[in-house]
């Protein structure tokens, strides 16, 4: 389950990197972020960085989870917990900094949390 869960919030965050690098400043993405026109441009700089901390977050996840299917375990469980509780912790952050985020807190959040958690049952602690 861990590598569903772990899988999941590596896609959601390579969408979370189209959004904020390829797609910033379209009408649609803009409602996303709830971000006027104007507000979106002066922010581009800064959604950019930010969508790259997305898409390395997604590549270790992933890499994570090949590594532990290719039989490189600790490799793998290392990638996955650390990808994992990266992204829950950022979620935490987004939601500490506007209750009002819940949603997208949520969205990036609640896979990782289940993913860790599922990796600690596995690893017995």
């Amino acid at each position: 389950m861990a590598y569903i869960f772990i899988g999941v919030a590596g896609v959601i965050h390579i969408y979370i990197f189209a959004l904020e690098t390829l797609l910033w400043g379209r009408p649609r993405t803009n409602r996303i972020f709830g971000m006027a026109a104007d507000k979106a441009e002066q922010n581009r700089l800064f959604a950019f960085n930010q969508g790259y901390y997305n898409l390395f977050l997604s590549v270790a996840a992933l890499a994570g989870i090949i590594s532990s299917l290719c039989g490189l375990e600790a490799v793998g469980m290392t990638l996955m917990a650390y990808s994992a509780f990266s992204m829950f912790g950022a979620s935490v952050v987004l939601l500490y900094s506007r209750r009002k985020l819940i949603r997208p807190a949520l969205a990036q959040g609640v896979f990782p949390l289940l993913g860790l958690i599922c990796l600690v049952l596995r690893a017995g602690f």
